[in-house]
Order: structure tokens, then C-alpha cells, then sequence
């Protein structure tokens, strides 16, 4: 059986030095864990839209503990706001997933999340994969097989870029991760028709959703996307709190190792990038297209209103250009970009 994301080892053939921080967490899940399954929870599985290509698939998901009486998989839709981050997850639980006749049993990491490769043979286009555990029925999960042939893909931001989020400002990011649902979030004018066309314009391509939020709202996120008409495709998000070996996780590490995976997993397409100039978008991106400039097509940043741009803490600074290897356009909204790119030759 294959476990998820281990912690790497202290020394070979040692067990892992795990952080205080991260122990302790441990203890509190497990304390919790005890105590909702006393009062009659019992697990459900949280599917995660994942993605491969012929050969592999990355399948994502998460366990958690719910109320029981309520149909699998459902409990978990209608969560949002403060409550998605006080359920309880099953860590070191087992999980099997079923693509077509192959079965493979993985177990989650110590925050319930599965994120593991299976190896798969899939023709290209949206398949659905069912995901159990011992202690509950079957899932579905969407999973998107990439076309070999296709070589451009689209990676997206999420916050401030395709949904007004007014991060990184603590009060308001804490009223919209932990209060508001997906129908009160504005959707940033002109993205989901910029988007639309670029899936028109390029059949096949894939469309990845990067984040720094915690995986705890990929069901309002997907709700937010679909309900606002984008394109469909994989949430790529992080866990918060402590790791095996610091307090914090870091969201621009997540964003630039997600990156750099990408380019290793899909070596045959370049990316157009799209964020925004209000976090570290600009010096993200442009440190990926200088290390890896056969994997971008191009860069597409939205501009923040001076508003906006108060609200998430201001603007990125820009001290290094953008490097010149790949065009780099910007834009108050998807409206001009769409315009800016379809200049550059990509609509």
C-alpha cells in the first residue's frame, strides 16, 4: 500500500524528525478525532478534481469526519465559511481508488489529504474515478487526462485574479475565507469570457487554478468557478499550519514548486501565466519564465484598481523587468487582456 507525501527522513533508514509545532497539531487532531467519533461521526471522502496524462494520473482528495445521515460525498458540498475549517481530518486512514479496473490503496497524510500518482493508462478528456475508504461508499471524482498533442496550458491565480478576495489584509481575508460563501464573492469582470475564448481558441488545453488557500475551500472555490462559468479544471491549493519541520507553510513556495512540477510533468507545453499585480505574482512568474523559458507562452497580469490594491496590501513592487522571453501584457480586467493577448497571437 502506498502512503502520501511522507516527511523525508532525517538520515537514511531514520524516521522522520517531525517539528514540535507539527506534533502538537498531531495530538490535537487525534484528541479531536477520538471525541467526533464518540459522538457518532463517522468519515467521508472529499473529492478533488485531479488531471495526468497517458501513463499517470494525480489523484487528490481529502477525509474528513462528518454527522452521519447524509447521503456520501454530499455532506460536504453545502460546507462553507468558518465551518470548512473546523472539521475534524482523518489522518493515517486508508483510501482506495478505482480508475477503470485498476485499484490502488494509498493512505492520506496527517492532515486527511491523499495527493498521490497512480499509474494508469487514460485516453485524453474528462474521465470520473470513484475514491473509497473501509468505512464508507464510493465517491466520484472528476479527472482530466491532458492530450500529448496539446502544447499550450493556462495556469491561473485565484485571488484578486479571477475573484475579488481583498487579500493579504487580515480582517477582510479572514471575513471572506471564514464568513462569506461563493455568492457573495465578485467574480473580477471579463476573466470567465477571457478564459472561455482561450478554450476555443486552444481545444484541449488544460486550465489550472493555483492558490495559496488552504484546501479546506476547494468546495466553495469550485462552486465560485463553476457558478461563474469557467472553465473547469484541477484546484491546485495548499495545507495550513505546521510541517514536519517549520511553524508555517510558505504560499510562495507552494505556488513556485506547483510551478516547476508542471513544467516537469508537461515538458511539451508552454504556459500562459495569469495573475495579478498585487502579491508576488509578478516576481513569481518571472522567476519561473527565466529558469524554464521553453515552458511560457506568455504572462497576463491584472492590474488592481488603487482601491483594490489598498485592500490586498498594496502593489508588487517590480524592482527586476519582466524577463523578455515571452510576451507579458497587463490590463484592469480579462476584457483588455483578452484585447492584449489576442494582439500577441493567442486568441
Amino acid at each position: 500500500m502506498a502512503r502520501t507525501r511522507k516527511a523525508p527522513a532525517a538520515a537514511s533508514g531514520a524516521e522522520p524528525i517531525i517539528h514540535l509545532a507539527a506534533r502538537a497539531e498531531d495530538a490535537m487532531h487525534e484528541f479531536r478525532e477520538k471525541r467526533a467519533r464518540k459522538r457518532g461521526h463517522t468519515p467521508t471522502v472529499i473529492p478533488y478534481t485531479g488531471y495526468g496524462a497517458p501513463g499517470w494520473a494525480r489523484v487528490l482528495c481529502r477525509v474528513l469526519l462528518a454527522k452521519p445521515g447524509a447521503e456520501e460525498g454530499v455532506r460536504y458540498k453545502k460546507i462553507r465559511g468558518w465551518r470548512s475549517f473546523t472539521s475534524v481530518p482523518v489522518n493515517d486512514i486508508a483510501v482506495t481508488i478505482e480508475i477503470g479496473d485498476v485499484a490502488q490503496r494509498v493512505v492520506a497524510d496527517r492532515g486527511g489529504v491523499v495527493d498521490t500518482v497512480l499509474s494508469v493508462d487514460l485516453s485524453p478528456g474528462w474521465h470520473t474515478i470513484t475514491i473509497r475508504t473501509d468505512e464508507t461508499e464510493s465517491v466520484e471524482a472528476p479527472l482530466f487526462i491532458v492530450d500529448p498533442a496539446v502544447t499550450m496550458g493556462v495556469i491561473s491565480d485565484i485571488d484578486d485574479t479571477v475573484m475579488v478576495t481583498a487579500l493579504p489584509r487580515p480582517f477582510l481575508a479572514a471575513w471572506n475565507t471564514f464568513v462569506l460563501d461563493e455568492h457573495a464573492r465578485r467574480p473580477v469582470p471579463g476573466m470567465a469570457v477571457l478564459y472561455e475564448r482561450l478554450t476555443r481558441a486552444h481545444p484541449g488545453v488544460p486550465v489550472f487554478y493555483l492558490s495559496t488557500g488552504a484546501w479546506n475551500v476547494a468546495p466553495t472555490l469550485t462552486r465560485f468557478l463553476s457558478r461563474n462559468l469557467y472553465p473547469p479544471g484541477p484546484l491546485l491549493l495548499t495545507d495550513w499550519g505546521p510541517t514536519h519541520d517549520r511553524w508555517f507553510r510558505s504560499g510562495r513556495d507552494h505556488k513556485i514548486e506547483t510551478l516547476q512540477r508542471l513544467a516537469v510533468e508537461f515538458p511539451n507545453i508552454r504556459w500562459l501565466l495569469v495573475g495579478d499585480d498585487g502579491q508576488h505574482d509578478e516576481e513569481i512568474y518571472g522567476g519561473f519564465a527565466r529558469s524554464n523559458i521553453e515552458n511560457v507562452e506568455a504572462v497576463a497580469i491584472r492590474q488592481l484598481s488603487n482601491s483594490e490594491a489598498v485592500l490586498a496590501g498594496g502593489r508588487s513592487k517590480g524592482d527586476d523587468p519582466p524577463p523578455r522571453t515571452a510576451p507579458w501584457v497587463y490590463a484592469p480586467d480579462g476584457a483588455g487582456l483578452a484585447e492584449r493577448l489576442d494582439a500577441a497571437g493567442l486568441l
